[in-house]
């Protein structure tokens, strides 16, 4: 009995327990899942450092396209859509002020629109108008930024009025007023106060023309203080300004902010009459023609067809 008790516990089956060794691979794989974790953490930050570097690296490059675009739009916005202009005097008072800036809408003329009657029109200088005003001397920076038209232009010679008479109108100037034209009489409520309608002097204030065709009349708000067609009349033009030196028409007063608006029409352009008899001035010579014309070649037609 004692032997086989001995034999028993040295047997195989008698071993004492060995603790499990299974644990252990999943010891060593739980510590090299957190190691691959850390490298792929770090991983992760390097490439979202390599992606802003990159972003920033691209938006530097791409800041000169940008720039480039911009000038050009500006470029295309101020020769075919819109231009700056400052009024460099007080001749269009209290309309507009020396200083005011303006927007001209330069789009329409593009399309065959003239100006009309009421407007105030930006136009180059037609004869040397300008003779004796000084000249604005710009920086260069100035030069550029006026250039792609985001200021004012300081070196072109242009001109702001508004227009009176456009071609076939006959205007009027007797005394001290009312301005006429075409034989009706204006109200200009925006005249400047204190201003009379006309001038009494004899260097153009008293006048009766007519307008050409293609040609338009201009005079200022500040009417005894605005060097206009009145006392141009001597130049190649007579005082006239060709529809194609007209830039554009004044729409908006941009700046100084406090004096933002609209420049309409007064309603005063659009009376009843007003444009009958110029349009008659332009039209009469062709429709007589035409008139003189039909009789003519109708008769010629039923000779011919009677032969």
């Amino acid at each position: 009995m004692a032997v086989g008790a001995r034999s028993g516990h040295e047997g195989p089956e008698g071993q004492p327990e060995r603790p499990d060794d299974s644990g252990s691979p999943a010891v060593e794989g739980a510590s090299g899942s957190a190691s691959e974790s850390e490298d792929g953490s770090a991983a992760t930050e390097r490439a979202e450092q390599d992606a802003k570097s990159k972003k920033q690296r691209s938006f530097w490059k791409e800041l000169p396209i940008l720039i480039g675009i911009a000038l050009v739009l500006a470029l295309l916005i101020k020769t075919f859509l819109v231009q700056a202009f400052s009024i460099p005097s007080d001749s269009m008072q209290n309309t507009l002020q020396q200083g005011d800036r303006v927007l001209v809408d330069k789009l329409t003329p593009w399309f065959g629109s003239e100006p009309e009657r009421g407007e105030v029109v930006v136009f180059h200088d037609p004869d040397n108008w300008l003779a004796g005003e000084p000249t604005a001397n710009p920086n260069a920076l100035q030069t550029v930024l006026s250039w792609i038209g985001l200021m004012p232009s300081a070196e072109e010679k242009d001109l702001i009025k508004r227009v009176i008479g456009v071609g076939g109108d006959t205007i009027q100037c007797k005394g001290t007023g009312p301005l006429t034209v075409n034989g009706k009489a204006l109200n200009e409520p925006y005249v400047y106060p204190g201003n009379t309608p006309c001038s009494v002097d004899e260097d153009g204030g008293q006048f009766k023309v007519k307008v050409p065709k293609g040609m338009i009349w201009v005079m200022g708000d500040h009417r005894q203080n605005s060097r206009d067609s009145r006392y141009n009349q001597m130049d190649k033009h007579h005082g006239m300004v060709p529809v194609d030196k007209v830039v554009g028409r004044a729409i908006v007063k941009a700046w100084p902010i406090n004096r933002w608006g609209t420049l309409p029409v007064p309603d005063t352009f659009g009376q009843t009459g007003l444009s009958d008899q110029a349009a008659a001035a332009v039209t009469s010579p062709a429709a007589v023609a035409l008139v003189g014309a039909v009789p003519l070649v109708l008769v010629r037609r039923k000779r011919k067809s009677s032969k």
